[in-house]
Parts: structure tokens; C-alpha cells; sequence
């Protein structure tokens, strides 16, 4: 079954191990998999040799032990519930050679047996003592109780839209790993059966090894080693359990026994394959075998929690390093423009709000770097019919603090005399009244460029862009666009952390932080400050960001968007939710036309929304379509 929104929630299990005890295990398996099934889990995968231990060393040799592990997979196989699958680690003895392997099993029925490839045995492993590698089988099906069972590792077992691929400890430590071809085949979920002993900095090297294969692969990864109850003789085993996909953690314990659950999704692997298509087709695919396993799964799972903010960095240890590398990301942009132009002058409109802000300190960071007196950066401070005295107050505040040079140039007067001679009253509120504002203001900021030699530096962020709340060739354009792919999330955060950092600005910025964001086109209502909000209208920045990230960067469709979001905000109601993303997706898909045109401007994060770069999509697309259902 296909599932409606492409989660599954999968597990690795890891009890006490008995050593040679093969009954005793299977029942610690029995009670992991009764555990699982209350949990709704699809996969269920157990360690390397979980039926036996890993370290059950020349008992392997005895020909009974792997007769007493098939034994106990049939009964296993009864127990399995109708919706899972379950992989389990165990010895499997066959025309004279003993495998490692991991058997695929759902109710009443074998899907496939899995041989470990590259057998260890070097420094503590010596596995060719008793196993050989899958290269040594000759055949592609065993026969077990009258029943041809799949055998070998060109196996992908299906789940609906979950492909699993299976690989054991050391094929994973090699410098080909059989995930490689797995994932070329098509498998979005590689599972590793694994006994890795520990020792000192092992664990966060076997981390970075699984976190890498999932990112390089884009796939989900599941990592299960054994632990407790191992043979401690010259070795230890910690259990260490992890879910990756696509670089991702999504779940980990270490030391614990018991499930170690993970929900991925197929639809975000799906669609980063799609992205980066070029890194499947230009290799070789080999031959491999699908297994259908028909097991019903769960059509609406959807996780527990969501992240609401996938802009803004998550470690708060790390705040300010994090900020430093955006803004100076954003500042090598603007650099090399000033070093390739000649120019050591900018212009730019300071109104008090984010993003020029943010901007402002940009321009500092280059000027600084290049050693250029900051009076070189213009800062234009252009009040008009609905500048706030708070807005104004603190534009200029700014721009002192900064030692930028300040301009004030009031529009009101010229913005008058245009309505006037287009024969536009100035007592209708229209975007006629609005446009005109913004275009006086590109207009003194263009030409006073040019007076200083310099170039005008834009200051509209990639949330303005993806909802085009911008004014076609006026703040929609400058020549160069430092905030174009800094969401306006971001462009909170990094003012915030700046202020940490600059307590010279602190007071300021933190003001500025908590004024309403505001185009202050419009006049003032008596007894306001700030009558025009732009959440009030467009709906909160923080949902059109969230809607943004998991449209563009993960692909998601509308209705998937919608879950989502009322996962994430908790606190915002599901009909604000859906108004906000009616609208986003109404305004993204109709406003293609000004991102079509949209000067340079420094790529950030994963997500931007440049014609040039990113993001190539019709100007004249209807926004009544497929997507927006």
C-alpha cells in the first residue's frame, strides 16, 4: 500500500543477549516485536547475529546451531503481525559453506536471506574462521522445508513505497559498499544488522560513517549494533542504535535495551533523488531482485513532532559562530562586487525595519573587511506618508552607530507632485497612493548612487520574494540584493544574535525587533504608530517560511504542507493555518514574474528562489493549479 503522505515509522531492537541460548533469544525478539506492533511499526530489524550473539566464536562450527535457528525463525515468522516486516540475524549453514546472514520475514513466510559480504579478519576479528562471503554462493535461491527462499544481495524488498536494502557491520566499513548498489536499485531504506565492539571515539566515528552514508546515498539509513549480554572476554559491546536520512539524525540510543524507533519519509528522499538526479543516472545499476512483501501499513502516519523554524539553527552553543558565517557569507558576496566594480561607495534605504537592518550591517561587515571607511556607505533614511516616528527614531539611531553616512531625504513632497501629475487624488489609499512611495524611493536611491559612483545595495528578503510583497521595479530592484535568500525568520535571528554580540547596537536593534513589520505605506491611523501590518494581511512570517522551506527545499505537496503545520504550531489555529497557506501558495505561483527579474544577489542557505540559480519556474503559470489544491 502506498502510504498517503510517505511516512513509516521503523526500529532496531536490542535486548540481552544469551549466549548460545537460541530459544531464550527469540522469545527477547518475541517481546520486541509485541512492543513494535503496539507502536505501529512497518521494519523491525534486530543486530548481527541476533539469534545466537555475535560472539558465540566456534560454536558456529557445530552444524545443529544453524538447524536451531531456522527452527526458531518459523516460529517467529507465526508471531509476525500482518503490517511488518522483520529482519533478524542469525548463522545459516548451505552447500558447505556457513553464511552470516540476516533474514527478511513477514507472517507465516521467508521473504529473503541476506549473506554479509565482506567478512572481517583483522586486528579483534577473525570471522573467516567461520563464515564466507556472499561471493562464495553460487546460487540465488536456497531450498528450505520444500519452499525456494530468495537468497543473495541483490535484494530489495518492497513496502509500498519503502524499497529496504540490507547490509551487515563491515559492508559498510569497506570502500564499496553493497549500499551503494542497493540505493542505485532503487532501496530508500538501507538497514545494518551490525556487532561493532566499542572503544574510545568508535561511537562517534561509526556515527559520522552512518551519517555520511545517508547523506552521500540519500537514503534513510537504520544502524543497529549489539551490546549487552555479548561475551566480554577481550571485547565490550555497547548497544548503539541510529536513523539518518539524508544526512538527518532522526533517532539514536546508545547503551539502552529496547526499541529505538524512527520515522522517515519516502517522499522527502524521493524527491532530493529527483534534485540530484545526475548522482544515479551516470552510474552503473546491476541487476537486482524486488520482493513484494504485501504487508498493509499505516496510510496516515504522520510524526509526533514537527520543526516549525527549518531556517533558523538549532544549536544554541553555536550562536554565534552561526551568525558570523551567515552575515559573512552575505558580506563575501557584496565584497567581490565592490572589489570587481571598483566601487567604494553603496547606497541603501535605512527605514528602521528587519531587513534593511540587516542589510546595514552586511555592508559594515564588507567595509570593514576591505578596510573602506564606512562614511563610504550611503545610508538614505526617506520617510513618507506612513513613516512611524518609532521607525524613523531609530533608523537614525542605526545609521550613527554604524558611522555610516546619513542622509534624510522626505518623499512626501515629490510622491505628491507625481500623483498630482498622473491625476491621482493623494486622499485615495490605492496601490497607485502605495506604488509611488516605493518607486520615489528606488528612484533617489538609484540616482544618488550614481552621484557617490556607487551602487545600491537591496535589502528585500526571500520571504518577500516567495510571496512577491515587493513593488515591481522599485524595492523589487537594486544591483546587488544581499538579503535575497535570507528568509525573514532568519533575518530575525541574526539581528537578535547580532545584538548579543554588539552591545553597542543592542538597545536599538532590540527595538527595532519588536516593532510590527510594516510597509508604512499608508498613513496612520490617530492615536497609532503603526497602522499597516504586514502580518495583519499576508498572515505570520513564521508559517509563510515553514511553507516555503517544505515546498521548495523538501518538495512536500499543499495537503502535506497543511499536516504539518498543525503538527509544528501548535499554538496557531488550523483555520489561520489554512488561510495563510491558501494565500502563500496563491501569491507564490502569480508573483513568478518578479523573482523572473531579480537582481544578484549571494546564495545562502538550500533554499533560494534565483532565476539564475535555484528556482526556474513560468512567469505566467496559473495560480490555480495542480499544486495549489
Amino acid at each position: 500500500m502506498i502510504t498517503k503522505y510517505g511516512y513509516y515509522k521503523i526500529a532496531s531492537g536490542s535486548f540481552f543477549t544469551h549466549l548460545g541460548e537460541i530459544e531464550k533469544n527469540a522469545q527477547e525478539i518475541l517481546n520486541l516485536i509485541n512492543k513494535a506492533k503496539s507502536s505501529g511499526v512497518s521494519v523491525l530489524s534486530f543486530s548481527e547475529l541476533s539469534l545466537t550473539g555475535y560472539t558465540s566464536q566456534d560454536l558456529f562450527l557445530h552444524a545443529d546451531y544453524s538447524e536451531l535457528c531456522f527452527a526458531e525463525i518459523k516460529k517467529v515468522i507465526k508471531e509476525i503481525p500482518d503490517n511488518m516486516v522483520v529482519i533478524i540475524g542469525a548463522p545459516f549453514y548451505y552447500l558447505n559453506n556457513l553464511y552470516n546472514v540476516a533474514y527478511v520475514l513477514k507472517k507465516n513466510k521467508i521473504l529473503g536471506i541476506v549473506p554479509k559480504t565482506y567478512i572481517p579478519n583483522y586486528n579483534e576479528f577473525y570471522e573467516k574462521r567461520w563464515f564466507s562471503s556472499s561471493k562464495n554462493a553460487s546460487f540465488d535461491e536456497v531450498i528450505l522445508d520444500n519452499e525456494n527462499i530468495k537468497f543473495g544481495t541483490d535484494l530489495v524488498f518492497s513496502l509500498g513505497e519503502l524499497k529496504i536494502g540490507v547490509e551487515i557491520c563491515e559492508d559498510l566499513w569497506v570502500i564499496n559498499p553493497p549500499s551503494n548498489d542497493l540505493v542505485l536499485a532503487g532501496a530508500n531504506l538501507i538497514v545494518n544488522l551490525s556487532a561493532s565492539n566499542e572503544y574510545v571515539s568508535k561511537k562517534v566515528y561509526r556515527e559520522d560513517l552512518v551519517k555520511m552514508q545517508s547523506a552521500k546515498l540519500l537514503t534513510a539509513y537504520m544502524y543497529q549494533s549489539s551490546g549487552e549480554g555479548e561475551s566480554s572476554q577481550d571485547l565490550v559491546f555497547v548497544s548503539d542504535a541510529m536513523v539518518y536520512s539524508c544526512g538527518k539524525k532522526i533517532s539514536s540510543s546508545y547503551d539502552k535495551l529496547g526499541l529505538n524507533i524512527g520515522i522517515i519519509d519516502t517522499n522527502l528522499i524521493t524527491n532530493e533523488r529527483m534534485k540530484y538526479k545526475s548522482s544515479f543516472e551516470e552510474n552503473v545499476v546491476k541487476k537486482f531482485r524486488f520482493v513484494n512483501s504485501e504487508c498493509e501499513v499505516n496510510v496516515d502516519l504522520l510524526p509526533e513532532e514537527y520543526d516549525p523554524y527549518p531556517f533558523i539553527p538549532k544549536t544554541k552553543e553555536k550562536i554565534e559562530e552561526r551568525t558570523r558565517e551567515i552575515i559573512s557569507l552575505q558580506a563575501k558576496g557584496l565584497i567581490q562586487r565592490l572589489i570587481k566594480t571598483k566601487c567604494k561607495t553603496v547606497v541603501l534605504g535605512v527605514s528602521g525595519g528587519l531587513d534593511s537592518t540587516l542589510a546595514l550591517l552586511v555592508c559594515i561587515e564588507a567595509f570593514d573587511f576591505l578596510k573602506y571607511s564606512r562614511k563610504g556607505i550611503y545610508a538614505l533614511s526617506l520617510p513618507g506618508f506612513g513613516t512611524s516616528s518609532l521607525t524613523y527614531k531609530n533608523a537614525k539611531k542605526l545609521i550613527e552607530i554604524s558611522g555610516a553616512t546619513y542622509i534624510e531625504i522626505d518623499i512626501k513632497k515629490a510622491t505628491t507632485q507625481h500623483l498630482k501629475d498622473i491625476n491621482h487624488s493623494t486622499s485615495l489609499f490605492d496601490v497607485v497612493y502605495e506604488n509611488s512611495q516605493a518607486r520615489e524611493r528606488t528612484q533617489i536611491l538609484m540616482d544618488y548612487s550614481n552621484m557617490v559612483h556607487g551602487f545600491v545595495v537591496g535589502t528585500g528578503d526571500l520571504s518577500e520574494l516567495a510571496l512577491g510583497w515587493c513593488t515591481y521595479n522599485a524595492d523589487h530592484m537594486s544591483m546587488y540584493a544581499v538579503n535575497s535568500s535570507v528568509p525573514k525568520t532568519l533575518v530575525k535571528y541574526l539581528i537578535s544574535s547580532y545584538a548579543l554580540m554588539h552591545k553597542e547596537y543592542q538597545k536599538v536593534l532590540e527595538s527595532i525587533l519588536a516593532t510590527p513589520i510594516s510597509p508604512e505605506l499608508l498613513p496612520n491611523k490617530k492615536g497609532e504608530e503603526l497602522s499597516q501590518k504586514t502580518e495583519n494581511i499576508l498572515g505570520k512570517y513564521d508559517l509563510h517560511d515553514f511553507f516555503l522551506f517544505n515546498f521548495i527545499r523538501n518538495g512536500f505537496s499543499k495537503e502535506k504542507i497543511y499536516k504539518l503545520a498543525i503538527i509544528a504550531f501548535k499554538n496557531i489555529s488550523k483555520e489561520e493555518i489554512k488561510i495563510a497557506l491558501d494565500l502563500f501558495f496563491k501569491r507564490f505561483f502569480s508573483q513568478q514574474f518578479k523573482r523572473s527579474c531579480l537582481p544578484d544577489g549571494p546564495k545562502i542557505g538550500s533554499v533560494s528562489l534565483s532565476p539564475r540559480g535555484d528556482f526556474r519556474m513560468a512567469s505566467d503559470i496559473d495560480s490555480d493549479n495542480s499544486f495549489n489544491k
